[in-house]
């Protein structure tokens, strides 16, 4: 029997403080909470996480009542956690790597150097292979920053990042809708009376036989 969607919540809500944050989509979802939703759903397993590794299956593992399973090697394999860091002096400010993190660790500007905020960084390495000029270096995480606080820090700058586009989105689709409306009104149907008498007129002008 399918669970209602209250109770999927809350059990999201649950499955995703066990989540490390870091965002980095390797369980194949955009974000922990979408798997972690898709987890409470039934719909994904609670191997699909690198960077919780099999400490972090192990916790699914027990708030489900589910079996421990190995980590599965699609989404990748267990390994330290680590933190980007930009060499500034290689950095062209193609801002693509800004674009790419998901919880506003970088900052910089178009065309000047770019930097991460180290405490920021969740280790989700999406900047990486954003980088077209091979900058952006990993480095090890402090194990002091594994942590429920910095967790909870990377899930509300996940979500404030999420709101940001997808009222950006928003904006730029009203913005579309009303440039198509305007066109719409200029090239819309002609008024049939003032069409009426452009004939009339160029009847008038026609020369007579």
């Amino acid at each position: 029997m399918p669970l209602s969607a209250d109770i999927v919540m809350t059990l999201a809500d649950r499955i995703d403080g066990l989540l490390p944050q870091t965002q980095c989509e390797q369980c194949g979802y955009h974000g922990c909470r979408p798997y972690a939703e898709a987890i409470a759903r039934g719909e994904a397993a609670i191997n699909q996480c690198p960077p919780g590794g099999a400490a972090g299956i192990e916790k699914l593992a027990a708030l489900l009542q589910q079996p421990v399973l190995p980590l599965n090697p699609e989404h990748g394999i267990e390994k330290p956690r680590t933190l980007a860091r930009i060499v500034e002096a290689d950095c062209i400010g193609c801002t693509k790597c800004i674009q790419a993190c998901p919880v506003d660790a970088i900052v910089g500007a178009a065309k000047l150097m770019h930097t991460v905020i180290a405490d920021d960084c969740t280790g989700c390495e999406l900047c990486v292979p954003a980088c077209p000029v091979d900058c952006i270096v990993l480095l090890p995480m402090p194990e002091a920053q594994i942590d429920m606080a910095h967790a909870d820090a990377a899930r509300a700058h996940f979500q404030r990042r999420e709101t940001r586009l997808e009222r950006l989105r928003a904006e730029r689709e009203a913005e579309l809708v009303a440039r198509k409306a305007a066109v719409d009104a200029v090239a819309g149907p002609v008024n049939p009376v003032l069409a009426a008498l452009a004939r009339a007129k160029a009847r008038q002008q026609e020369p007579k036989p």
